[in-house]
């Protein structure tokens, strides 16, 4: 359907279908013409792609991966939309719409019953309430995926896009960069969504890698480190371990010792390499090895 982004448009769809926004499920839908088309394109959706999108809303970027890939699922929450993207998505025969909350569903079961031999990418507008249990539900569960492309709140975009080891890092930047390569794509303004939110967006896009980008002994332990290192940014590393993994000063500092790190250190200064020996003198500690 064309005029997607056009607000009478859209108003005009919504009114006959008795629709109203929900401030509960964050919903705020695009409506510039230029940014869908251009995360279509990010993506890479193609021929011999298939695309799995997160909360489609009335349909407007789902058009735009159609018009591109071999095949589009999207799933979604709110079950007032079904009819809404029934009719603005008629004229797309590669698409499926799969109701339910991704949070819940098997996605590793689901791309293998809906792409099978297609490459598969995510490309969405996330909520910007749950946009880090999102990403990190795809990149924990290892899906075959080869990337995410996602719009979420600018200050989000510039955490998770961070370089590790820099003032703007968190615990969250460093799980990203573990699992995949970010890239900061574009800014997107709050005027480009319907109803316009507080604070302006950007899509950023997750090169997921073969493998981690740090080798571990134990993947549980390396999360486990990262969250309890950030546990109190303001802190020393040492008091951050101390606190967040239930361990004594003393053997935070041995830890902090062992894995050749600065005693006065705070997280946010530790590389990706850095966290992984802290990983592994964790490991041992909780073994016995030490």
């Amino acid at each position: 359907m064309n005029g997607l982004s056009n607000i009478g448009t859209i108003k005009e769809i919504l009114g006959r279908h008795g629709f109203t926004f929900s401030k509960g499920l964050g919903q705020n839908f695009l409506v510039n013409p230029s940014v869908c088309p251009r995360m279509a394109e990010e993506c890479g959706a193609d021929s011999g792609v298939g695309v799995l999108e997160v909360g489609p809303g009335i349909g407007v970027l789902t058009h735009e991966l159609c018009l591109r890939a071999d095949k589009v699922v999207s799933v979604e929450l709110d079950q007032r939309l079904p009819e809404v993207l029934a009719e603005t998505l008629a004229e797309h025969k590669n698409f499926k719409l799969v109701s339910g909350d991704i949070m819940e569903i098997d996605v590793r079961k689901l791309i293998e019953e809906e792409f099978n031999g297609l490459d598969v990418v995510v490309c969405a507008n996330l909520p910007y309430y749950i946009t880090s249990p999102i990403i990190m539900k795809f990149l924990e569960e290892k899906l075959p995926i080869k990337s995410l492309t996602v719009m979420v709140q600018k200050e989000a975009a510039d955490r998770l896009t961070a370089k590790v080891g820099s003032r703007e890092s968190g615990a969250v930047t460093v799980a990203v960069a573990y699992y995949s390569t970010p890239e900061f794509l574009f800014n997107v303004s709050r005027g480009s969504f319907m109803p316009s939110p507080n604070v302006d967006s950007a899509v950023i896009k997750l090169n997921i890698s073969d493998k981690p980008n740090v080798e571990v002994k134990n993947e549980k332990d390396f999360r486990k480190v990262v969250k309890a290192g950030f546990s109190q940014r303001r802190k020393t590393l040492s008091n951050s371990l101390s606190s967040g993994l239930g361990i004594s000063k003393q053997d935070a500092n041995s830890l902090i010792e062992k894995a050749n790190l600065a005693p006065s250190i705070r997280a946010e200064k530790l590389s990706l390499e850095d966290f992984g020996r802290l990983t592994d003198c964790y490991t041992e500690y909780c073994n016995g090895e030490n």
